[in-house]
Parts: C-alpha cells; structure tokens; sequence
C-alpha cells in the first residue's frame, strides 16, 4: 500500500520534512521513497506542497498519514476535518477534566 508521510532531513537541533510517497513497509528514515511531494520547515513554518500531485496520488489509492491530513485540510487541499494525530493508546485528558475529577 503507497503511503504519503513525513520523512525527516535536515541537522540535528534543525529539524525539516519531506512529505514523500512511500511503501507503508519502509521504514520512515530508510530513504526509500516514490516521489517527493512537498516540504515542510519546522523552525520557519513554512509549508510547500504539490497540491495537484498530492491530489492524483490520494485518487489512485494512497493513503495519506494523520500528521499529513491534518497539513492538507489546513492548506485546504483537501476537504475534511483534521484528525487526532496523538498516540491512539491512552487518550488525553484536559487538565479541567483532571480537576473536576
């Protein structure tokens, strides 16, 4: 299954992503990868993506990670709500939650 997903570059303390097409079976840092899809600079917050590329892929089948989604709805690419994106094991709790408990 074509998975699109962040892929880590840049130094250490200097963090930047890729977003690639991929096999959902590499690993994210293996370097394998389909296509380049757009960038995203974490330190300048800036976002790039091949809105038209992202598009043709998602209709041919590939699925796209949360993290991603979540950039493409707020990039408004793709129609949608965003999607939790935290860990799926323990869910979180507000701290007005915590108090009133």
């Amino acid at each position: 299954m074509l998975k699109i997903r962040l892929q880590r570059t840049g130094r250490k303390n200097d963090p930047a992503f890729r977003v690639v097409l991929t096999d959902s079976k590499n690993a994210t840092k293996s370097g394998k990868f389909l296509e380049i899809l757009g960038s995203y600079n974490v330190k300048s917050g800036e976002v790039l993506f091949k809105g038209d590329r992202i598009k043709e892929w998602i209709k041919n089948g590939a699925q796209v990670s949360d993290t991603v989604h979540n950039f493409l709805v707020g990039q408004k690419i793709i129609d949608g709500k965003k999607k939790n994106s935290l860990s799926r094991k323990s869910p979180t709790v507000k701290r007005k939650e915590l108090k009133k408990a």
